[in-house]
């Protein structure tokens, strides 16, 4: 579904040029979890962006779901977010005029899904939002919102789900709800790609990839083995 190929990335800088991924080779498998695991700076986030195709590589080769990310037309890669990828951003990005309901279901109606007022409702209820449908952004709490930008990103149904920091703003609790949610949708056959800077969420992965410095430095099954989420805890 993934496949990454000598990927870097480098930026040009009054101070000079800034590396941030360094000869990456990535592979992720359709219904696989793989968490990327890393500090600030270390490249996670440029690498979910490549992914995305909200960023482009310097070098190398980004191929997801037989879509040429590099060489592809813009309509291609406008094409290939709304119906292929979805993201849960670190930042939430909900439209602070639509309701809950309305956010989510906007993000069903771009990707083309059937019965979006019905998706949306069912996919709150499954983050624990249902009584909070009508409520607009300003009235929810930071973790109510990063709940309602996990739903609307379930909402498409896309083939491929990208999550950056998705329990950041989440009590254990709802963290470890979110990290199932997550978990259902690699098992219904998507490849959810999630970064991180909190190891415990690693250990509920298929795979673990670290980088540092920009480069991999790791890649493999979680240290001990891969552990249910009801055993994690942060």
């Amino acid at each position: 579904m993934i496949e990454l190929a000598g990927v870097t990335r480098s930026y040009e800088t009054g101070a000079g040029t800034v590396t941030a991924l360094a000869d990456v080779d990535l592979h992720v498998d359709a219904g696989e979890f793989v968490v990327v695991l890393g500090p600030s700076g270390s490249g996670k986030t440029t690498l979910l962006n490549i992914i995305g195709a909200l960023d482009t590589p310097t070098s190398g080769t980004a191929r997801v779901a037989d879509h040429d990310l590099v060489g592809a037309s813009r309509a291609d890669l406008f094409r290939y977010r709304r119906e292929t990828v979805t993201f849960v951003f670190q930042t939430f990005n909900l439209f602070p005029g639509l309701t809950a309901l309305e956010n989510v279901r906007f993000g069903a109606d771009v990707a083309g899904v059937a019965d979006a007022a019905a998706v949306a409702h069912d996919v709150l209820g499954r983050v624990g939002l249902a009584d909070r449908e009508d409520h607009f952004p300003a009235m929810l709490s930071g973790g109510e919102q990063q709940r309602v930008a996990i739903a609307r990103a379930l909402a498409t149904g896309n083939d491929v789900l990208l999550a950056d920091e998705p329990t950041g703003e989440l009590d254990f609790r709802t963290g470890v709800a979110i990290l199932e949610l997550l978990e259902e949708q690699a098992t219904d056959g998507r490849a959810v790609v999630v970064v991180t800077h909190n190891r415990e969420i690693s250990r509920a992965a298929d795979r673990v990839v670290e980088l540092s410095g920009g480069r991999v430095i790791a890649d493999g099954p979680p240290e001990g083995g891969r552990r249910p989420t009801s055993e994690l805890h942060w």
